[in-house]
């Protein structure tokens, strides 16, 4: 077999996080965006180390699995989801033997204690960044998200499952408004253009919605003012008729030639620049750009698992390193003695701040600094750790010296299950050892799942 070939077999099962193996001839071919137990025809598009992968050009026959009765209309040219087909019992049980394998691979004994479900498994998103673009080379304007397996093309998603109907209200709204008007979006090969992302923020128990126009400053070639432009997008979305209400809308500058949202300067076109969302009791200030798990009702089961996980914090010093806006940190603060969060983007730890003072919490002490730089600083001795990084997960250097302080448990909260893995090794190598582990699906219908795991150190 080499790079060229077409080959088609059945999925055997799943690596994290959508890709599906089968074996051809002896060899392991890896296909992206497969399930198990389709039958694909796929192309391999590279060859190391005797394994394949394989580009995925057709799916010839579905998979005994996927049995869901009203899939997302959306699903297959939209890339947000891959699970969509299946039921959601199905979903679950294939990313709890995923990550099962990813850490039987590093750990020897632990208590695994399966997987615990989303309150929702649609409409449970909290927050979405829709891309400005088109579907084919001069086509209409789109928005929504990208097409699957594309960098540039991008597909609307006017009937999205994992959102709620106000997000679908504002999505619709928004692109009519703009296609109308005749206003360019961002082509970012030329870096040209106006219109590049709609952020849209939705709190689940407040039901206040933060809605965030992304756009360049290029404004030479809009069909009307730049002023009078943005106050019709204002006054149509306060014209819609939605479940909840807007706490803000902002117009948002990006010049960054890479295709991020970025804060290069903010508006206030109506309301403010935040909106509030209540978790276990507490509540929390969330501005647009701070971190904050994307499924509510899902991080109650989150936290309440970590809770589970720390145990008693009475007296004890707590270091919430990743710390986001604060959730966990105030989730263990009202019986700890103090905690002490870290968190890289600024604006997160100022609302990390106004959120304990809210809820009245003054034992919370939180930094703004990236943990590699700041974490060799801190002067507090802490009894417990609790780690929750970005994807790629702990920077090796930091980890280490996170390692040096020595405590007795760790409580690891993994969004991405091979980086995890990865940070295992150095964990146990330096002396602890893997006590517990349990999943929660924040993200039904697509590859990703949290994982908690509880380290104890070594006598």
């Amino acid at each position: 077999m080499k790079k060229g070939d077409r080959v088609s077999g059945v999925i055997e099962k799943m690596e994290f996080p959508n890709k599906g193996m089968m074996t051809i001839e002896g060899e392991k071919v890896v296909v992206k965006n497969a399930l198990p137990g389709q039958t694909v025809l796929a192309a391999v598009s590279k060859k190391r180390k005797g394994k394949c992968e394989g580009r995925l050009l057709e799916v010839l026959e579905p998979s005994p699995l996927e049995t869901a009765a009203d899939p997302c209309p959306h699903f297959g040219r939209c890339g947000g989801c891959l699970y969509q087909t299946m039921p959601y019992e199905e979903q679950l049980k294939i990313k709890e033997g995923q990550v099962r394998a990813l850490l039987d691979g590093v750990c020897s004994q632990y208590w695994f204690e399966g997987i615990k479900a989303s309150p929702i498994s649609e409409g449970y998103r909290n927050k979405m960044e829709f891309s400005f673009g088109d579907e084919e080379k001069d086509g209409p304007l789109c928005l929504g998200m990208h097409k699957r397996g594309s960098f540039y093309d991008v597909v609307n998603v006017d009937e999205c499952r994992i959102v709620h109907e106000d997000f679908r209200k504002i999505l619709t709204a928004t692109r009519t408004y703009f296609a109308g008007a005749g206003v360019p979006f961002y082509k970012k090969l030329r870096h040209e253009g106006y219109l590049r992302h709609l952020l849209v923020r939705r709190a689940v128990k407040t039901g206040e919605i933060l809605a965030a126009l992304v756009t360049t400053t290029q404004t030479e070639n809009l069909p009307q003012g730049e002023a009078a432009l943005l106050e019709g997008w204002k006054d149509l979305l306060l014209s819609l008729s939605l479940e909840g209400r807007f706490a803000g809308l902002l117009h948002v500058k990006n010049d960054s030639l890479a295709d991020v949202v970025q804060d290069d300067g903010t508006e206030v076109l109506f309301g403010q620049d935040y909106f509030y969302e209540e978790l276990l009791g507490l509540r929390f200030r969330i501005s647009p750009f701070s971190f904050f798990q994307t499924n509510s009702l899902g991080a109650e089961v989150l936290y309440d698992t970590v809770r589970s996980y720390v145990g008693d914090t009475s007296g004890k010093v707590v270091f919430d390193l990743y710390s986001g806006t604060g959730t966990i940190a105030q989730i263990l603060a009202p019986v700890a003695e103090k905690v002490v969060g870290v968190e890289i983007v600024e604006e997160a730890v100022l609302a990390a701040r106004e959120n304990a003072a809210q809820n009245g919490l003054d034992n919370c002490e939180f930094i703004a600094g990236d943990v590699l730089k700041v974490v060799g600083g801190l002067t507090d001795k802490p009894d417990l750790i609790i780690l929750d990084p970005p994807r790629d997960g702990v920077h090796p250097k930091a980890l280490n010296q996170i390692i040096d302080f020595g405590v007795k448990r760790m409580v690891y909260v993994s969004c991405k299950p091979t980086s995890l893995q990865r940070d295992l090794v150095t964990l146990q190598e330096r002396g602890y050892e893997v006590e517990r582990v349990c999943c929660v699906d924040m993200f039904p219908g697509t590859g990703n799942v949290e994982t908690v795991c509880l380290l104890a150190r070594k006598n």
